[in-house]
């Protein structure tokens, strides 16, 4: 009886997680579909057919390439130095003790948690009050602050678990510092360093709140589709979100690829 109801279980268990599955899945394969839909009117929410003209007019809008351009430049920009900040942070903590560690940790775990809202509109008062003018520059401040923590966690974590006797063994055999990061710590960590940089590219591609504040004349993808709804937004923002998950997706995939051939 026991085992029936275990089994019994188990199969409620996998049609759960399958429903969960599908219902997170959803939107997106909503945003894929519609980027094939033959739309005859500004508004782009009902299926009047089938048609591939959208990915061959994908740059007609022009302020719509400006703005995607803009976010994949700020993200790009965000994620490299977020990822250069957030990796010797990382090894700090992870590998070093120093006064005020505790600090640093709480400080970390509070930029996660902090509120976006509460984010931009203390940086919008941070940038207003020292007059900095408000452009693609501070978007990038922006992002890396709200970035940085998450690289920190990942890299952090990679690190703990790392042999410290394997630096020591390096050294031992005549490695400088910097031969011994090079050649044994960052091919160790490097799995934490490119999940901290696709999450970080994540967040700043599709932020809306905190960009929404300090952006000035900036438009961003995430500020152009908003700004769009009004309007009706057009199928090549489907083709975009499509292209730019396909692109997420592969870099995912090949990650992982890359992860198992090393273990």
């Amino acid at each position: 009886m026991s085992t029936r109801g275990t089994r019994l279980g188990d199969r409620l268990l996998h049609i759960y997680t399958w429903i969960i599955i599908v219902w997170l899945s959803s939107p997106i394969a909503v945003m894929i579909l519609f980027g094939f839909n033959d739309k005859k009117s500004k508004s782009n929410t009902s299926w009047q057919g089938f048609t591939l003209r959208w990915y061959a007019e994908l740059f007609d809008i022009s302020d719509l390439t400006v703005a995607l351009r803009n976010s994949l430049v700020i993200a790009a920009v965000s994620t490299v130095i977020t990822v250069v900040i957030g990796t010797m942070l990382g090894l700090a903590l992870g590998r070093h003790r120093f006064r005020g560690k505790g600090l640093t940790n709480f400080l970390v775990f509070a930029a996660i948690s902090t509120p976006e809202l509460v984010m931009g509109a203390s940086l919008l008062s941070l940038f207003v009050s020292g007059n900095v003018p408000r452009d693609a520059n501070t978007i990038i401040v922006a992002h890396v602050l709200f970035s940085v923590s998450f690289v920190v966690v990942t890299v952090r974590a990679r690190i703990v678990t790392l042999d410290p006797s394997l630096e020591e063994a390096a050294r031992d055999l005549g490695a400088t510092a910097w031969g011994t990061f090079r050649q044994v710590t960052l091919p160790s960590i490097l799995p934490g360093v490119m999940a901290g940089a696709m999450l970080s590219f994540a967040l700043s591609i599709d932020d809306y709140v905190v960009t929404s504040f300090v952006n000035g004349s900036t438009v961003t993808f995430p500020l152009w589709i908003v700004g769009a709804v009004k309007t009706g937004i057009p199928p090549q923002v489907n083709v975009m979100g499509t292209l730019i998950f396909g692109i997420g997706v592969l870099i995912a995939i090949g990650n992982a690829v890359a992860a198992r051939r090393r273990t």
